[in-house]
């Protein structure tokens, strides 16, 4: 059986690495890249096989992890999505994509993991907006 894949985003190497680490103990294939370009070309190529995104809201240059995760969202709309940044709760409700999940910075890489795991596992029909 194939393992799950996970598309993690984030301009900062250290959380990336962690965050990156959590996943693959937890039995998945991770991708993982520094801006919203090369996500949108790991998308593409992976298309209907990517199990779930993870991206930090402030990418650096171009696009930011808002517009990464609407984007993916229009080519797979039940992808699960989690973000993760030190930025306010209130931008999620504003910027955040339906039935996603926001990981407040400073996080352990298990919570991202868990919220995940908890989009995956729900049926899209209780996950809140």
């Amino acid at each position: 059986m194939d393992r799950p894949i996970v598309l993690i985003i984030d301009d900062e190497p250290l959380i990336a690495t962690t965050v990156e680490a959590t996943f693959e103990d937890a039995g998945f294939e991770v991708r993982s890249v520094l801006d919203a370009e090369a996500a949108a070309a790991v998308v593409s190529e992976l298309d209907s096989r990517l199990s779930a995104l993870v991206t930090d809201i402030r990418l650096g240059a171009g696009a930011n992890g808002w517009a990464v995760a609407v984007e993916a969202r229009t080519k797979l709309p039940l992808l699960p999505v989690v973000y993760m940044t030190g930025d306010s709760a209130a931008d999620w409700t504003a910027f955040g994509v339906p039935k996603s999940v926001l990981v407040q910075k400073p996080f352990v890489g298990a919570q991202v993991l868990a919220a995940v795991m908890t989009l995956m596992n729900s049926d899209n029909s209780d996950a809140s907006d």
